[in-house]
């Protein structure tokens, strides 16, 4: 039995190299590829006590949309600490489509202002238009980003809120623009 020459390649000295002199793992590839994917990694977790909603989205069809306009002047603020639907009406409150927006406000969007700019940083990375889900979850990020400004004394973190709310302005509509 002869054994082969080995071959004095990088991909023969070190099985984590591949094409273009990176080295990585295929699990650190996997992870990559899912930071990239998931720009709202909270909307893939069931959190306890919460309904066991995965993904949740709001809007899936026109009258969603009027559904979220009317809640939205009805008073939803998303900046309050308690529920984002205190101040609703009870009734428009109850339905099961305005119990998912709660979700969406209390359990996946981003609400400090390290994690929305986290956010920014991979939606700068994400090529092609947003899905209809994430396009959602970063007009609602917009809204929260919005009315906690409006509560916010003049200084330096009214000026990095208000960066971070025209950084959303400009994914939005970059966006809109590749549909």
């Amino acid at each position: 039995m002869t054994k082969e020459p080995r071959s004095n390649s990088p991909a023969s000295r070190d099985p984590l190299w591949f094409h273009g002199g990176f080295a990585a793992s295929s699990s650190l590839l996997v992870s990559m590829c899912f930071f990239t994917s998931a720009l709202y990694p909270e909307a893939h977790r069931v959190k306890r006590g919460s309904p066991a909603l995965i993904n949740p989205t709001f809007q899936e069809s026109a009258e969603d949309a009027g559904l979220l306009y009317e809640v939205l002047l009805a008073g939803l603020h998303l900046d309050d600490e308690g529920t984002p639907l205190g101040q609703v009406d009870p009734e428009l409150a109850s339905l099961r489509k305005v119990q998912t927006l709660e979700v969406i406000c209390e359990d996946v969007l981003p609400r400090r202002l390290t994690d929305i700019r986290r956010l920014l940083a991979r939606l700068s990375l994400h090529r092609g238009a947003l899905s209809r889900d994430d396009f959602e979850r970063t007009v609602l990020t917009m809204v929260f980003v919005a009315q906690s400004l409006e509560h916010l004394p003049r200084g330096h973190q009214r000026e990095l809120w208000s960066q971070t709310l025209l950084e959303l302005q400009k994914v939005i509509k970059r966006d809109l623009t590749l549909r």
